[in-house]
């Protein structure tokens, strides 16, 4: 086999220090090499088409021309995979999810109190590498109008479906919860997604899907037609108390260097919520969940594992299936009715244990 070629890196950003921070970290990785850098839009503009990078870090709050108007027009003339790379405070939140929506791949928070350089420059070089290998393409979420919620949110829930995901998982948890109907099971989500991202994507989805969607805090109820998505920074478990499911969230270490952890999430479902649960493993890189998702199968919950074609990055259900983890390899456009069936049929034996 030969030498895997590096992946080749063009820093976008208004401020000097980030740049000479960004390069140097990431020049340090053997298989990253930054090929440029550039103060705004226009010089990215002009160095994108001189250097064909394979990856571009962007900050969204630049002089000249902001950071998502930028993104779209090079979403429209010239895709290219693009990492953002900002200050995640509260309304960074939300114009981090407006470029997301917009095309980007990772969303990454610059270095602050609680997050130092050295952890930014190992989770920036594996998000790069993964952009350097995602695909572009998007499933377009159904569109809904805002919903009328019911009574229904009033019920608790013996049903869990716990989902994870990493690289690409935004949009596909995006398509899943906007296709499910205002009964469906009670949801908990892992992301991996920073600090301050995570509440502004729970309220965007709250806004347009059927089903509730927030943001956990800590005792939430799991109850049917409520999704809960983990925050960022923080783990979050579930716990039963009688018949009713409720989540842990809380800090820790990093488990599988992510916090929030899907494998943290899937064994704690696996422990409570055991035969009651529906587990779903999306697109994403690294192995996180994988073993998770196999723990669910063996004490009896029904798994299901994104396929390649409709992933973003196949890594994480890929380490799935490969451990055995997956009763089922769907596609993304399959997996809402999925969710469903296996859910609500308790005849359903597509994921009994080998």
């Amino acid at each position: 086999m030969g030498i895997r070629p590096k992946t080749r890196v063009l820093i976008v950003d208004d401020s000097a220090v980030v740049r000479g921070i960004l390069r140097r970290q990431l020049d340090e990785h053997p298989g990253i090499e930054v090929v440029g850098t550039a103060p705004d839009p226009y010089v990215a503009r002009d160095r994108i088409v001189q250097l064909k990078p394979d990856v571009v870090t962007l900050d969204i709050e630049m002089p000249r021309m902001d950071g998502i108007t930028f993104l779209r027009k090079l979403m429209a003339y010239y895709p290219v995979p693009v990492v953002i790379v900002s200050s995640l405070t509260p309304a960074g939140g939300e114009l981090a999810l407006e470029a997301m929506e917009a095309g980007a791949i990772e969303v990454l928070a610059k270095p602050g109190p609680a997050y130092t350089v050295g952890d930014m420059a190992r989770e920036l070089a594996e998000k790069v590498i993964a952009a350097a290998g995602a695909r572009l393409e998007r499933v377009a979420p159904p569109a809904r109008p805002c919903p009328t919620r019911g009574l229904a949110l009033t019920r608790t829930t013996n049903k869990v479906v716990a989902i994870g995901g990493s690289t690409g998982g935004t949009a596909a948890l995006q398509h899943i919860l906007c296709s499910l109907p205002q009964g469906a099971p009670g949801v908990v989500a892992v992301l991996h997604m920073p600090e301050h991202f995570t509440a502004a994507y729970a309220r965007r989805l709250n806004e347009i899907c059927a089903v509730e969607v927030r943001e956990a805090v800590d005792g939430d109820a799991v109850i049917q037609g409520r999704a809960l998505i983990a925050p960022g920074n923080q783990h979050m478990l579930l716990t039963r108390s009688g018949a009713s499911y409720r989540v842990i969230v809380k800090d820790g270490p990093p488990v599988n260097r992510h916090r929030p952890s899907v494998d943290v999430l899937f064994k704690s479902v696996a422990r409570y919520a055991g035969r009651n649960a529906t587990g779903v493993l999306l697109t994403g890189m690294g192995t996180d969940g994988a073993a998770g998702l196999r723990t669910m199968r063996d004490t009896g919950a029904r798994t299901v594992a994104q396929d390649e074609a409709s992933s973003v990055v196949f890594g994480m259900p890929k380490e799935a299936i490969h451990l055995g983890g997956a009763g089922e390899v769907l596609s993304l456009a399959q997996i809402p009715s999925a969710i469903l069936r296996l859910s609500t049929d308790p005849a359903a034996v597509a994921n009994a244990r080998d």
